[in-house]
């Protein structure tokens, strides 16, 4: 029999993706189930609570001496989970959000956020996203929520986009952005931050969010025979259209406003395709009076939005300065390694002759 080798591979692509499909329902199916375990389990000790601390040590105990073998329930863990059902008192919430993230993800929430619609919204995030629990911390540690939602956003997007667009644009945005991954000089300027957050794009779409496609820095325009540049051109899946990102280093100020206007039309004129939606804009500065933003925004015909940006300081010369190098650290390591494996051999020196 005659096998055709591109059909043959097709199926074998459609079969792998069939059996990957399978265990990820598979894996969310057994989180979902441990979740609600645990939150069963966690209703059941609040039920008892009157019965004291004593209760849940002799409870991991017993559960310890039933299940040798299973890991999950330890006394800090039961806690987590009488914790886990004290506060979501209803089980809808618990299935279509919180069972949908893995309970190392659950306790991250419950030690960080305090609020209970916020940390919904981030485990609405982990799934969107599929942040990882370290990923969880550091978006909460760096205000996720309050920088995208509760933030005083400056954009003319409501006015100049259709909706959803404009709703999706808003929610989009953040201010400010925290670049916190780049290293900060004084001097920096425009090309410095630029080149800095290229060199770690990962970091920085994590940053901009889910959708987000990074299309290059400092990206040619040719309009009427003269060249323009961008400072970086990203295509965002989830609004279907070209984003221009111009970075400032000082304050805003109405001009920069018109400069993104012109890099707007342009980039609507050259790439935008009939399915694309219009592009928008983002100036990042790295302060901005909110008042004479709105007002720059007011009357510009393209969408686009304001935003701050902050990058971490390093640190004072004076502190560096007393810090070890990497030389240093290797060769003390070196130097540690060396009294630990001497330490080591008078430890085996002495046990033999006290058998002798």
């Amino acid at each position: 029999m005659l096998i055709n080798d591109n059909e043959y591979l097709d199926i074998v692509e459609t079969i792998k993706l069939e059996i990957k499909s399978a265990q990820y329902k598979a894996a969310v199916s057994v989180n979902r189930e441990l979740i609600m375990l645990y939150y069963n389990i966690g209703k059941i000790i609040n039920e008892h609570k009157t019965w004291g601390n004593k209760f849940i040590e002799n409870l991991a105990a017993d559960i310890r001496i039933s299940f040798p073998d299973t890991k999950g329930y330890s006394i800090r863990n039961l806690k987590y989970m009488a914790k886990f059902a004290a506060e979501y008192t209803e089980e809808q919430i618990v299935q279509e959000a919180l069972a949908q993230i893995t309970w190392y993800h659950n306790i991250a929430l419950m030690d960080k956020v305090k609020d209970v619609n916020t940390r919904l919204w981030y485990a609405r995030k982990i799934t969107e996203n599929g942040w990882s629990r370290n990923v969880l911390v550091h978006q909460i540690e760096s205000g996720l929520y309050e920088r995208q939602i509760t933030a005083e956003k400056i954009s003319n997007f409501k006015s100049r986009l259709a909706a959803p667009q404009s709703e999706l644009a808003v929610q989009t945005m953040k201010d400010p952005y925290v670049f916190d991954f780049i290293p900060f000089r004084e001097d920096m300027v425009e090309r410095d931050i630029e080149e800095a957050l290229v060199k770690d794009v990962t970091k920085l779409l994590l940053e901009l969010g889910t959708g987000f496609a990074f299309l290059g820095n400092q990206y040619r325009l040719n309009v009427g025979g003269d060249d323009f540049y961008i400072d970086l051109l990203f295509y965002n899946l989830n609004l279907r259209c070209y984003v221009v990102i111009e970075l400032k280093t000082g304050e805003f100020k109405p001009e920069f406003a018109g400069q993104l206007n012109f890099y707007l039309s342009a980039v609507d004129g050259i790439l935008k395709r009939d399915e694309d939606n219009p592009s928008i804009g983002l100036l990042l500065c790295k302060s901005k009076n909110n008042l004479v933003a709105e007002y720059a925004l007011k009357d510009m015909s393209k969408p686009m939005g304001v935003s701050e940006y902050t990058i971490t300081k390093s640190l004072p010369e004076e502190l560096e300065k007393q810090l070890p190098s990497v030389e240093d650290i290797e060769s003390r390591n070196k130097i540690y390694s060396r009294r630990r494996i001497c330490r080591m051999r008078r430890m085996m020196h002495k046990i033999c002759y006290e058998r002798i």
